[in-house]
């Protein structure tokens, strides 16, 4: 199978390194450096057990002679997303699926421009990686890869379900990918949002009362955001799980956290700004969201005079 991989970061390079195991895998880096890193060396995937193998995907920057892919997958930072596809069009003919593994929901709303709905792959994985070199990710935990659909029948997919777990990325294809988009969102829109809006470790949220108030209030409204679009979380079970991550991981910094941090633009259109935007369409208040996605692009606004 043909495959493109947007995007060389710890979570692209890792997906583009198994897969490139049984198919014709290209990694696309917006560095010109880190692709010819990537093509001399090789690319390093360290595993938790010690143990290290190298892959070699293609690597490149430019995409405009290469000719349409089976698989295009997405790894770049969401807000990115419109930008990378129109700068990789020649990656996408009228048979190419377009798959979305990132953080968040929504994304198929930006992928339609690209690829016709029933060519859109809507997934969720377990596995999770870190950066250690441009070269070099850390493969810190595994588990199986959901992919599903925006409409029609999702056994269609199956082919790329197969093609991920013969490269050992166990998936599966299910009609209920959008249940567990949302499922793994919940620690997302909640305590790492608010992580970001205080720059404030993940422990601090659970120790503060004040915190943790809002950090149920959003859990709360997601819930009912949910239940409106046919999704059905019990409430108190999501609390006790986005509780048990904090109190795990009490010094755990959030990408959003490090990104307001470092002067950069944030995903939260696509984690918090999806349960507005839900809310909206479905009549279900969510005050405490609608306030928090403005006063977090109100922070990178502040970034942006800063710089």
């Amino acid at each position: 199978m043909k495959i493109a991989v947007l995007g060389a970061g710890a979570m692209g390079g890792l997906f583009a390194s198994y897969l490139c195991r049984h198919n014709d895998v290209t990694l696309v880096s917006r560095h010109e450096e880190q692709a010819d890193l990537i093509s001399k060396e090789g690319f390093t995937v360290l595993e938790k057990d010690g143990t290290k193998e190298i892959f070699h995907p293609h690597a490149l920057v430019s995409t405009k002679d290469m000719e349409p892919q089976d698989l295009v997958i997405l790894f770049v930072k969401s807000m990115a997303n419109e930008s990378v596809l129109a700068a990789n069009r020649s990656l996408l003919g009228p048979d190419t699926y377009l798959c979305t593994l990132q953080n968040g929901s929504g994304h198929e709303e930006v992928l339609r421009k690209f690829v016709p709905e029933d060519h859109i792959i809507l997934g969720t994985t377990q596995h999770n990686a870190s950066t250690k070199a441009r070269n070099i990710t850390r493969h810190g935990g595994s588990g199986m890869t959901h992919l599903g659909c925006v409409t029609g029948d999702a056994s269609r997919l199956q082919k790329f379900a197969d093609c991920f777990t013969s490269c050992g990325l166990a998936a599966d294809v299910s009609d209920r990918v959008q249940e567990m988009i949302w499922n793994k969102m919940f620690t997302n829109i909640s305590a790492s949002a608010l992580t970001g809006a205080l720059q404030v470790p993940l422990g601090y949220i659970v120790k503060d009362p004040y915190a943790w108030s809002l950090c149920c209030q959003l859990i709360g409204e997601a819930v009912d955001v949910a239940a409106a679009l046919g999704m059905h979380f019990d409430k108190k079970e999501k609390i006790l799980e986005v509780k048990t991550v904090c109190e795990n991981a009490p010094d755990g910094l959030t990408s959003i956290y490090v990104d307001l941090k470092n002067g950069r633009k944030t995903e939260v259109d696509t984690i918090t700004g999806s349960v507005v935007r839900a809310g909206e369409k479905t009549g279900v208040p969510t005050p405490g969201h609608s306030f928090l996605l403005k006063l977090i692009h109100a922070m990178e606004g502040r970034s942006r005079e800063n710089s």
